[in-house]
C-alpha cells in the first residue's frame, strides 16, 4: 500500500486587480483549484481582490484550506477575505512577508505588479542566501513575464546573477504542470505528513 501524499502549504504571490487579459484570472482559479482538489494549503496575502480573491476563493472551493495574511493598513480598506479558516492582522509588511514565508513550504508567483515582484525577489534572494531551501516558481501567464526573463538573461550575461540561481527559479505556463514541478522539489525534504508551517 503506497504512503498518503504529504499535504504541502503553497505561497503564492499574486495581483490585487484582475489584470487586462482573462487569462490571468483563469490561471490563478486554475492554481486554485489544483491547491484545493489535492487537499493542500494556500498561504497568500489575505486579499478579496483581484488575482488574490481568485485563488483563494478557488482553493476554498476545491477543498483546500487558506491563510490569508493581511497588515492593518489594508484590513482597514475592507479589501481582507472573511471567508478564510485563517486571516492574520500584522502591523507591517516585513511581519506579513515573513509569516507567509514561514507557514509555506513552496512559493509560486502569478502575474501581478511590483508587489508581487518585490515578493517574488525577497523570496528568490532569501534562498540564494541560504536563509531557505524551498523551491520557486513563476507561472508565465500569456507571455506576461517574458520581458523579465529577458532581463534575468541580461543580468547573468552581465555578470550580477550566477546561472545557478537563475535556474533557482522554475518557469512554467500551465499552473498544474508547475505546481507538480514544485511540489516533487518540495516533498523531496524529510517532512511530516501534515501541513508542515501551520
Amino acid at each position: 500500500m503506497n504512503a498518503p501524499m504529504k499535504k504541502l502549504s503553497v505561497c503564492v504571490y499574486c495581483g490585487s486587480r484582475h489584470g487586462t487579459r482573462p487569462a490571468y484570472t483563469a490561471a490563478a482559479q486554475a492554481l486554485g483549484t489544483a491547491i484545493g482538489a489535492r487537499g493542500w494549503q494556500l498561504v497568500y496575502g489575505g486579499g478579496k481582490v483581484g488575482l488574490m480573491g481568485e485563488v483563494a476563493d478557488a482553493t476554498l472551493q476545491a477543498g483546500g484550506r487558506v491563510v490569508g495574511v493581511i497588515p492593518e493598513t489594508l484590513k482597514k480598506l475592507e479589501v481582507g477575505h472573511t471567508g478564510l479558516q485563517e486571516l492574520h492582522v500584522v502591523a507591517t509588511m516585513h511581519e506579513r512577508k515573513q509569516m507567509m514565508a514561514e507557514r509555506a513550504d513552496l512559493f509560486i508567483a502569478l502575474p501581478g505588479g511590483i508587489g508581487t515582484l518585490e515578493e517574488l525577489y525577497e523570496v528568490w534572494t532569501w534562498r540564494q542566501l541560504a536563509y531557505h531551501d524551498k523551491p520557486i516558481g513563476l507561472l508565465n501567464v500569456d507571455g506576461y513575464y517574458d520581458a523579465l526573463l529577458r532581463f534575468m538573461d541580461h543580468t547573468v550575461a552581465e555578470g550580477f546573477l550566477s546561472p545557478i540561481q537563475q535556474q533557482v527559479l522554475r518557469v512554467g505556463a500551465d499552473p498544474e504542470a508547475l505546481l507538480n514541478t514544485l511540489a516533487a522539489a518540495a516533498l523531496k525534504a524529510d517532512q511530516p505528513d501534515d501541513y508542515t508551517r501551520i
